[in-house]
């Protein structure tokens, strides 16, 4: 078996910076306790996809009302934060982004990883695929 290993292409500054601050809005929209803020930077679109704990959910309604029974309000969202792993450029319009996630809770903390397929639709990177997984 032959493996060929292609050399990762950056993606240019000025677009990554525009990831991260998408990435920023949505740290800022979950600890305003504002899950319709939060959802703005997600495809509003049937074809998007979260995979939690519970499986996929396709669509970006059905995933807001999942985000609404999961986080009831802000005392259940806690306090967000992200450390981006690595922003990996998948085509010219797309990104692949791998992260860890800390949330700081009364009813205890929560952190994990989560990939993410970011996609510029229509002049604006928006999350495509988001797949979130919490630790034990």
């Amino acid at each position: 078996m032959t493996i060929t290993l292609v050399a990762k292409e950056h993606l240019k500054k000025a677009e990554q910076e525009k990831i991260l601050i998408l990435l920023d809005k949505q740290v800022e929209a979950w600890n305003e306790g504002n899950l319709e803020k939060f959802m703005e930077t997600y495809w509003k679109n049937e074809q998007l996809v979260f995979v939690g704990s519970r499986g996929p959910t396709y669509g970006w309604q059905a995933t807001l009302e999942s985000y609404k029974r999961g986080y009831p309000d802000k005392k259940a969202m806690g306090k967000l934060k992200f450390d981006i792993l690595d922003i990996s450029k998948i085509d010219k319009h797309s990104v692949f982004v791998i992260g860890r996630f800390d949330l700081d809770r009364e009813s205890g903390d929560l952190a994990g990883h989560f990939t993410l397929v970011i996609q510029k639709i229509k002049g604006e990177w928006k999350i495509i695929s988001d797949h979130s997984s919490a630790e034990n």
